[in-house]
């Protein structure tokens, strides 16, 4: 049976009787007015630790918002490929490119006339894809275009969505013009 401190002390000789009794007096006295409200009881641990558990809180809710962009962010890439993947046109082998600037570097791409024309018109795009680059429709590329516009390489304003006040609508660019 283990003794308490009291005992333990007593038994040491560090303290007598007499102050033995006198602490434990005063403690039971100021325990009443802790009850009573006379006495401010120092809570400065307890607001310490309050604090402190305040802190990890917010530092577990920021782990938290990070966490939750990351999925975002891998769920946003996984659309985009299901997106490119599922509509990409097939790759052509033929001696007619069609050349585009991507990151200050011109690139090019396989295509046949029909594919020109509609690359020209807006009505197809580029994308990175996967190291390398694929030809989809204009509607998918503004679906990937909200998620992520760093994707898109190429897309042409629609002959459609021309406005009434450009300087340059009457110019027309001749059919015969490739670079």
């Amino acid at each position: 049976m283990s003794l308490s401190l009291r005992d333990q002390m007593l038994k040491a000789g560090l303290v007598n009787e007499k102050q033995a009794k006198q602490a434990g007096k005063e403690q039971k006295r100021q325990q009443r007015l802790e009850k009573k409200g006379a006495v401010e009881i120092d809570d400065s641990q307890r607001q310490a630790a309050l604090k402190a558990m305040a802190e990890k809180q917010q530092r577990d809710q920021e782990l938290n918002r990070e966490q939750q962009e990351k999925v975002e962010r891998k769920a946003f890439v996984a659309q985009i490929r299901q997106l490119i993947e599922g509509s990409r046109l097939p790759k052509l082998d033929s001696e007619d490119y069609y050349n585009f600037v991507d990151h200050k570097k011109v690139k090019r791409i396989a295509v046949n006339d029909m594919v020109r024309n509609k690359l020209s018109s807006g009505s197809l795009a580029i994308v990175k894809h996967g190291g390398g680059y694929e030809i989809i429709p204009r509607d998918v590329a503004l679906k990937i275009q909200e998620r992520d516009e760093r994707r898109i390489v190429l897309l042409n304003v629609a002959s459609e969505d021309v406005s009434e006040d450009d300087p340059y609508a009457a110019y027309q660019i001749p059919d015969d013009l490739m670079w």
